[in-house]
């Protein structure tokens, strides 16, 4: 739902949630601006929602003023100067129990109390799925809030696309085309493992511009037998090394769960997967995991530009009354879609899009 008249806004807050992406500091730069410009006054929110649970940590306040000054300079900055986290959910935050297990408390209605008592009328909350659903939560308890959509997978399905993604795919591209050189030289299989926990956007678009030959996505279960194939056929045609770009949560065809530990971290399946060529074909092969550095790191200008366009287009809605909802990039427009719905579903890459089709015309191997 969103209101039909304007409120009187006299404070706003702006927040960051879950996995660092670049661009978070662009939209904080743009929707204080835009804020300020309003006559309002703009608070940050340290770590999330934490910074209201936590007044102060190590000396450092739990809410900052955001002011023009405390924003300069911050566009091409990566991660967020608010900071963020992964465990903040205030619905169920972990604490330890007076038996020293560990449970989970919900502490959201504190959340709404605590921003009741600074008066603050709205809340730009920047954010992937989790985070967002935070947000939408919170919202339906009564707390006013407009959704800026952030994450390196893309994988929401009411924005064409995140800001962070295009970076993520930059860096990913760049590395596997360094990989080229290597792989030939010493006539190996590498083994590249991208983030992509339930969705093969960024393995599927770094995999293609990078020219890898085999790219093995959560959508499209995978043999390897059939990856063998591939890589036996580079062989015959005198190329004797393949690059296997996969994500981190692709499933191969028997179905077998993703390769994620006990708490809930993806990871391995690269080693898996190199371990698995070499039985089968007995070709050498080496694993790249490139993590974190995805997340890392100045947004190329396409991010910077979104990120920008996503922090004021937060603060126009909370002008207009349009709460309740998250901004997104449709066709080449911003617009504002109800919250619930932009968090309703993932957006997962069609096994019979123009993107795998190219990918199968220019002999790229799905592993299916």
């Amino acid at each position: 739902m969103t209101e039909s008249t304007p409120p009187t806004v006299r404070r706003i807050a702006i927040n960051t949630g879950g996995g660092d992406a670049p661009g978070l500091n662009a939209v904080i730069r743009a929707a204080t601006l835009a804020a300020l410009r309003e006559g309002w006054e703009v608070l940050g929110i340290r770590r999330g929602y934490m910074g209201l649970l936590e007044p102060e940590v190590d000396g450092e306040p739990g809410v900052m003023q955001l002011t023009a000054n405390a924003v300069r300079g911050i566009t091409h900055l990566g991660g967020t100067i608010l900071g963020t986290t992964t465990r903040g959910n205030p619905f169920g935050l972990e604490v330890r129990q007076p038996d020293g297990t560990w449970g989970k408390v919900d502490r959201s209605d504190e959340i709404v109390e605590c921003f009741r008592k600074r008066e603050i009328d709205a809340l730009i909350a920047i954010g992937g799925d989790g985070s967002l659903s935070i947000a939408h939560a919170l919202y339906n308890k009564g707390l006013p809030v407009i959704g800026v959509p952030k994450t390196i997978d893309n994988d929401l399905s009411a924005t064409d696309v995140t800001f962070g993604f295009q970076t993520a795919v930059e860096v990913a591209t760049d590395a596997i085309g360094r990989l080229h050189s290597t792989a030939e030289a010493h006539q190996r299989v590498m083994v590249v493992q991208l983030m992509g926990r339930h969705t093969g956007w960024i393995a599927l678009e770094s995999g293609i511009s990078g020219g890898a030959d085999v790219i093995l996505i959560p959508e499209i279960p995978y043999h390897v037998d059939r990856i063998a194939e591939k890589v036996r056929e580079r062989d015959v045609q005198g190329r004797r090394f393949s690059i296997v770009v996969v994500a981190e949560g692709a499933q191969p065809a028997d179905g077998v769960a993703s390769y994620a530990d006990a708490s809930g971290r993806y990871g391995g399946i690269a080693d898996r997967v190199a371990e698995q060529i070499t039985e089968v074909t007995g070709k050498e092969t080496r694993t790249l995991v490139l993590g974190h550095i995805q997340r890392g790191g100045e947004p190329i200008a396409y991010d910077r530009s979104l990120a920008l366009r996503f922090g004021a287009a937060a603060v126009r809605c909370i002008r207009e009354g349009s709460l309740g909802t998250m901004v997104a990039l449709q066709g080449n427009r911003i617009r504002a879609v109800p919250l619930g719905d932009a968090v309703h579903d993932i957006k997962r890459v069609p096994a019979d899009s123009e993107l795998v089709m190219t990918a199968r015309q220019l002999g790229i191997s799905f592993g299916d």
